[in-house]
């Protein structure tokens, strides 16, 4: 299945998705690697479900893959989406998220899930 660009519908789904700010966000984040749930649940100051609600949203659109590691299930960025590009693309113009991590970082709030 391919990402057509053309399909005003499709696309349209698409940003409809990542309309939300979290959702950007979480794909922001999962750009340069993957991350754990518990981690994004630090990040957002939010609750686990309510991550894990975005997190599904994204998974069942494509945008996202998992990986169990344990006790823990790990999201990154699909490769084999058919919006890859296209979602690459719109997020090269997302400011980085990187003072998130260095806020949690300075704060002694780091987070390992192993």
């Amino acid at each position: 299945m391919s990402f057509d660009l053309n399909d005003l519908d499709e696309v349209s789904r698409t940003l409809k998705l990542l309309g939300d700010k979290t959702r950007l966000a979480i794909m922001k984040l999962l750009d340069n690697r993957e991350r754990c749930v518990c981690e994004l649940v630090e990040i957002f100051k939010t609750s686990q479900p309510s991550v894990s609600q975005h997190l599904r949203k994204l998974k069942d659109a494509g945008l996202v893959k998992e990986n169990r590691k344990g006790q823990w299930i790990y999201y990154s960025i699909n490769p084999d989406s058919p919006q890859r590009q296209f979602i690459q693309k719109l997020i090269a113009f997302i400011p980085s998220q990187a003072h998130v991590l260095e806020e949690l970082d300075k704060q002694g709030l780091g987070i390992s899930c192993e």
